[in-house]
């Protein structure tokens, strides 16, 4: 059986190759993205593999069912690039990886927060021009601030558990709350009141149509003043414009993003020779108290692992009729 990946990158192949002599299937690997650009090339194969900016639309999907695709394997946890009833009404499978390792994107999360506190990517760079002045670096303790976590499934409910260990006063949103979060000191509220209250917030929530610029102008009218907003979870739960609104007049004071709305066009690519014509990434990284990684927070060998193994058991089990052994896995 054979299965075609899209998106490749060396690390890609590396760890799939790895995971792959358990299963014996025969691999094929483009570095370009799924769309309607490339679908026809696919040949006689049982499956793709997408990441999180592949197009998998109707009209993909369409050419798909046409060249006898029966699954579509996601090796991330997000869906919002497939056409669902799509796939559903074509008979192809669709599924995903919900929790490769929450605690890779936890703590990048954590790392962005503590980076832009404590600014060492500047310390880093002033010292190595021999400049050991700590004019500028002044951050803020984040014992006893308030930590606001919109989202407490997998990876929200790592973070939470992270803050708790910094002494932070942590308050959730989510549609339920989680009895062990609130055992070990979370109070969940409405988001209308965690917005005022939160020092710091951070997103760990899917981007659906109720989640799309969730953070936009009215809420963020809402927030405390001089607040810091982290984003590891998808481009398109801020309003970049919004944002940089907010950055200008200093009611958000620090933000972190290893997402982009746009990101599409920018991430996972070498354009260090190009001119960047995204207008609206270029004003963000002219903020200093900004700090934009490249979709970098699942990148640890741990996560890599677990996504390999993952994604080639799920194609494994739904090619050959076998029960799934991860039910979160099955999206249509």
């Amino acid at each position: 059986m054979k299965i075609t990946f899209f998106s490749t990158k060396p690390y890609d192949k590396l760890f799939f190759n790895k995971y792959n002599k358990d299963f014996g299937f025969e691999l094929e690997y483009y570095e370009t993205h799924l769309g309607p650009h490339i679908v026809n090339a696919i040949d006689q194969t049982d499956a793709v593999c997408v990441f999180v900016n592949d197009k998998v639309n109707a009209e993909v999907i369409k050419v798909l069912a046409t060249k006898s695709v029966k699954t579509i394997a996601l090796r991330c946890a997000g869906f919002n690039n497939v056409d669902l009833e799509a796939a559903k009404a074509n008979g192809i499978n669709v599924c995903r990886v919900p929790a490769y390792s929450p605690e890779a994107v936890a703590e990048h999360a954590v790392a962005m927060i503590l980076t832009l506190n404590r600014k060492t990517h500047k310390a880093y760079n002033r010292v190595r021009e021999q400049n050991f002045s700590l004019n500028g670096l002044l951050g803020f303790n984040l014992f006893e601030k308030t930590v606001g976590v919109i989202g407490t499934g997998n990876i929200g409910h790592a973070f939470c558990k992270i803050m708790l260990g910094f002494g932070c006063k942590v308050l959730a949103f989510d549609l339920i709350a989680n009895k062990e979060l609130e055992s070990l000191g979370v109070s969940y509220l409405p988001i209308t009141e965690i917005l005022p209250q939160a020092d710091i917030i951070s997103l760990h929530c899917p981007l659906t149509e109720q989640t799309h610029h969730l953070i936009d102008t009215e809420t963020i009218s809402m927030l405390k003043k001089g607040m810091m907003l982290i984003n590891t979870s998808r481009g398109g739960l801020i309003d970049t414009n919004a944002i940089i609104k907010a950055l200008k007049s200093q009611q958000i004071a620090y933000l972190g993003i290893d997402v982009y709305e746009q990101e599409e066009k920018l991430f996972f690519r070498d354009l260090s020779s190009n001119i960047i014509e995204d207008d609206t990434i270029q004003r963000l990284m002219s903020f200093p108290n900004v700090l934009v990684t490249a979709h970098q927070a699942f990148f640890t060998e741990e996560a890599l692992s677990k996504i390999a193994t993952v994604t080639l058991q799920n194609v494994d089990e739904l090619l050959n009729n076998k029960i799934l052994t991860n039910k979160a896995a099955l999206l249509a």
